[in-house]
């Protein structure tokens, strides 16, 4: 099934109320949705950490997928990772209600040897210091892929830009990407991360889908058209995830292949969206995945 792909990021319980709904205490976090969505592709290794309120039930959801959590910390001390927010009308905006790093407060992550030795490396968004640690104790990794957010870039700007340089994939949507950039124009942003170092770049764009600024040339992909829209809480990392994970299988990182995997991301994305937490992602299946890809394939194509 390709090569083996080391995912590092949080795990969360998150507590989200939409325009039409809420769900309080569901799994979340971006390590979650990344390694869920990966394991359609490529075997998968999780590094994260859980609290003492972590339930069965959902480190059962992580085993079901096949996904190896021997890198997963428990502290017994403090609660998991808590996020709560709030999307206004049209989901195009959200406020962070209450945010608490519990179990993450003085989270050091520790890599066994399967993991140390991974060859596909995806730095789900956590914070840049806890992503370096990571990408310095793996060996000798042929590609690794960064996410973050805007949290980030306004707080650890300098050690970010420094493992930009690190890393052979950035991944970020319009407004963190036009804030790294300090640039209001979206084309001039992906060119000039480049330039900062990145040696490709992948700007989300949400309903309208991604772009892809490459040495070898530019690619968009656009989103799955959905129409059942609950939760857009997880689609980056879902993203991200199938991305990193289609690489990973099959073992290609040239820019034909990077446009292949953002059409995995976009799908897998896609089904993210369709309810709270990772239910869609875990029920619809590899069969689902497919007919998303094929159908955008389709719509991408002039005849």
């Amino acid at each position: 099934m390709g090569d083996k792909l080391l995912v590092v990021g949080s795990i969360a319980y998150d507590c989200i109320e939409t325009p039409f709904a809420s769900a309080d205490f569901i799994l979340g976090g971006s390590a979650s949705y990344a390694a869920l969505a990966a394991s359609y592709f490529a075997p998968t290794m999780l590094a994260a950490v859980v609290g003492n309120d972590f339930k069965d039930s959902d480190a059962k959801r992580l085993a079901a997928r096949s996904i190896d959590v021997s890198n997963v910390r428990f502290d017994a001390s403090r609660p998991t990772f808590f996020w709560r927010g709030k999307y206004h009308e049209n989901f195009n905006s959200r406020e962070t209600i209450d945010v608490r790093l519990n179990a993450y407060e003085n989270f050091r992550p520790s890599l066994n040897e399967a993991a140390r030795s991974a060859k596909y490396l995806l730095l789900g968004n956590i914070s840049t210091s806890v992503q370096t640690e990571v990408l310095n104790m793996v060996d000798n990794p042929e590609f690794v892929v960064l996410d973050t957010m805007d949290l980030w870039i306004s707080t650890e700007r300098d050690a970010l830009v420094e493992l930009v340089r690190r890393c052979d994939l950035l991944i970020l949507n319009d407004s963190e990407a036009k804030m790294l950039a300090g640039t209001s124009n979206i084309i001039v942003a992906g060119n000039d991360l480049m330039g900062l170092g990145a040696k490709s770049v992948i700007i989300k764009t949400g309903e309208y889908g991604a772009m892809l600024f490459h040495r070898d040339g530019f690619f968009v992909v656009p989103a799955y058209p959905v129409v059942s829209l609950h939760d857009p809480t997880g689609a980056g990392d879902s993203f991200a995830g199938a991305l990193a994970g289609y690489l990973a299988g099959r073992g290609k990182t040239d820019f034909d292949t990077i446009r292949r995997a953002m059409i995995a991301g976009a799908a897998t994305a896609s089904m993210t969206v369709e309810s709270f937490s990772c239910y869609k992602l875990e029920q619809n299946g590899a069969a689902e995945i497919e007919r998303r890809c094929e159908y955008i394939k389709k719509i991408s194509q002039l005849q």
